[in-house]
């Protein structure tokens, strides 16, 4: 494939080839063109006057959104003098320009660095040493922690890209792009601490649509999406603007709503799919707010495991149905999922179409079913860090390993037990904290809960948990220790019980259970 990269940075950092996992390209709508610019692709949908995207005080037709985009593209090349393969660093909260800018990113050719709004300035700087920026498209309101030295343009209400965006007609030729030419930068939300870059390709970008979305959320033109998770997280960007221009569909964007806010959404917005976390799901149906989402026909949650609990409580208040999956940012989206009636509550699902799946022991072997072991699978997308220091840990024998631990049946479907080093080992005992959790939120006083494992002499590790409480409800360590042994082993239970006001939780919303282990080590 003929690279349009005139800058060569992202090239020269992939890891070698024989370090890429295997890629699966079976299904027809995946032969994509040798050069292909997914921007452009988006954004060749439906007629101009349809509904695309409304948020922030703004409601764009595609035809507006093309213009926009356009114009951005325009900014970049002429007057910035961005070339094919810059990387722009990007920094806003969930709105329609935050759209536009992502797009004339890839229209012009550049690399987009989407960076979660909430960031601080040593965060941003760690970024911007790994991925080097060009300059910064950043909402005038969070433009305080951007490094100093990257060159910065603003945009918003009177902004100077705003204003240099008037200065141009919105039409645009996009940069033909190889269809393996680096189209963003994506880094990982830090729930160990240590965020990584991983890096996907302008065909990955329309894989996950043609995957995912098309196969199991199966969006249509007719949808109006909306959710919580940032664009910057790439559960975000897919569910929120990836699978909607692909599909023709509509999206209102929300910035920052709690799940009181997010149910009210969904009803005056008349949305009909939505992307959020378990919590917020239980959250809102907590809250009395049911009723408010009788307008949804598709409710996927990602992010981390949905308990059975919670989808039962959202099914029997709604009648909905969650769509559970699990993604990776090293794999850009969803690879296992289930939807209607393929739904078994508590297991993930099976593989995607378009991905394989399977469950490895230590040397790369498959483990007979019903056996844990490592969760690896393979697709049109697959894992590249940039520099490729931690590639080996990710990619080997051909799959990418995502470091959860799963089973699956012997009708396929696989259920997740932990994080790979979230299994607690206890008096001998291997101990999934997941499930534990699982049967704490069963109790009706528990509103969230998080468990992890203390050192201890004697037993090696106990299992330790950490309960948010509904509001009113009276703190009582046994009785919750009482109820989980009678919901799963009594060996499992909690043996420590703290409660907390709430859990820390990355801005995408994943639980930080390193934060916890090192409390839990530290005794507090």
């Amino acid at each position: 494939m003929a690279s349009a990269h005139t800058d060569p940075f992202c090239r020269d950092h992939l890891p070698p080839r024989e370090q890429w996992p295997q890629l699966l390209f079976e299904l027809p709508e995946l032969q994509y063109p040798a050069q292909l610019n997914a921007a452009r692709e988006l954004l060749a949908g439906p007629p101009g006057d349809r509904p695309c995207v409304r948020g922030g005080g703004e409601r764009w037709t595609y035809g507006e959104l093309r213009h926009r985009a356009a114009q951005v593209a325009a900014v970049l090349t002429d007057d910035l003098g961005l070339v094919p393969g810059n990387r722009v660093l990007l920094r806003g909260p969930n709105e329609p320009w935050q759209v536009a800018c992502w797009l004339g990113v890839l229209l012009a050719g550049g690399v987009a660095v989407s960076t979660m709004p909430m960031l601080r300035t040593s965060e941003l700087s760690a970024i911007t040493e790994l991925s080097r920026p060009a300059l910064a498209l950043v909402h005038h309101g969070f433009t305080d922690e951007v490094p100093a030295g990257l060159r910065t343009v603003a945009y918003g209400a009177d902004a100077e890209l705003t204003d240099r965006c008037a200065a141009h007609d919105g039409v645009f030729t996009a940069v033909d792009t190889a269809a393996d030419d680096v189209a963003l930068l994506a880094f990982t939300s830090g729930t160990t601490g240590r965020p990584k870059a991983t890096m996907h390709l302008h065909r990955d970008v329309l894989a996950i649509a043609d995957t995912f979305s098309r196969h199991v959320v199966r969006m249509q033109p007719s949808d109006v999406v909306t959710g919580t998770p940032p664009i910057a997280f790439t559960f975000g960007l897919g569910g929120l603007v990836v699978f909607p221009l692909r599909a023709g569909a509509s999206t209102v964007l929300l910035d920052r709503v709690t799940p009181d806010q997010l149910a009210d959404a969904v009803a005056a917005h008349g949305a009909t799919v939505l992307f959020t976390a378990p919590t917020a799901y239980r959250a809102m149906i907590a809250a009395g707010k049911a009723d408010r989402l009788a307008g949804l026909r598709r409710a996927v949650s990602a992010g981390e495991t949905l308990p059975a609990s919670v989808w039962h409580a959202v099914h029997d208040a709604t009648g909905l149905k969650i769509i559970d999956g699990i993604g990776s940012t090293e794999m850009l989206h969803v690879f296992i999922s289930a939807a209607d009636d393929d739904i078994r509550p508590g297991s993930t699902g099976r593989a995607v179409p378009g991905y394989r799946a399977a469950v490895l022991d230590d040397d790369g072997h498959p483990v007979p079913d019903g056996t844990p072991g490592h969760l690896a699978v393979r697709g049109p997308t697959g894992c590249r860090y940039l520099d490729g220091d931690r590639q080996g840990s990710y990619v080997r024998h051909g799959w990418n390993l995502t470091g959860d631990t799963y089973v699956r049946d012997a009708d396929g479907y696989f259920t997740y037990l932990a994080r790979s080093d979230d299994m607690i080992v206890s008096s001998g005992y291997n101990i999934s904290g997941p499930e534990v959790e699982q049967a704490l939120l069963g109790h009706p006083d528990v509103l969230d809960c998080a468990v992890v494992a203390t050192p201890d002499e004697e037993r090696g590790a106990l299992v330790t948990a950490y309960v948010v409480l509904r509001e009113g409800a009276v703190p009582d360590p046994a009785a919750l220790q009482d109820h989980v042994k009678q919901v799963i082993a009594p060996y499992k239970y909690p043996r420590r019980v703290e409660f907390v006001a709430q859990l820390p939780r990355t801005s995408t919303g994943k639980l930080q259970r390193y934060v916890l282990r090192e409390r839990a080590a530290g005794g507090r």
